[in-house]
């Protein structure tokens, strides 16, 4: 998946996608520690997860989608987060 496909970052997060043939679209959330605690990582992890099912995964095409954050995402509010997601949200969208 890294070298094929598409990238698209905000300062929090970057998402990755390629095509896929399956009917539905597929999403993987990838927090890495960066000297984080569990806590602290599973709280993204969570935001991350409701952003995707809220924001994401209604409009966007039957595609292999990897959300990965960045050291930033520990530090921001959720609703940063949301605007960042929404703005990449738009981008992956199905054209009507």
């Amino acid at each position: 998946m890294r070298t094929e496909g598409t990238r698209d970052r905000t300062p929090w997060f970057e998402i990755r996608r390629v095509p896929s043939s399956l009917s539905h679209p597929r999403v993987a959330i990838v927090v890495p520690r960066f000297g984080e605690s569990a806590v602290a990582r599973n709280r993204v992890k969570r935001r991350l997860r409701e952003l995707v099912r809220r924001e994401l995964l209604p409009g966007i095409a039957p595609q292999d989608v990897v959300v990965r954050a960045t050291p930033l995402a520990y530090r921001v509010p959720f609703e940063t987060l949301r605007r960042g997601m929404l703005t990449l949200a738009s981008q992956l969208s199905v054209p009507a």
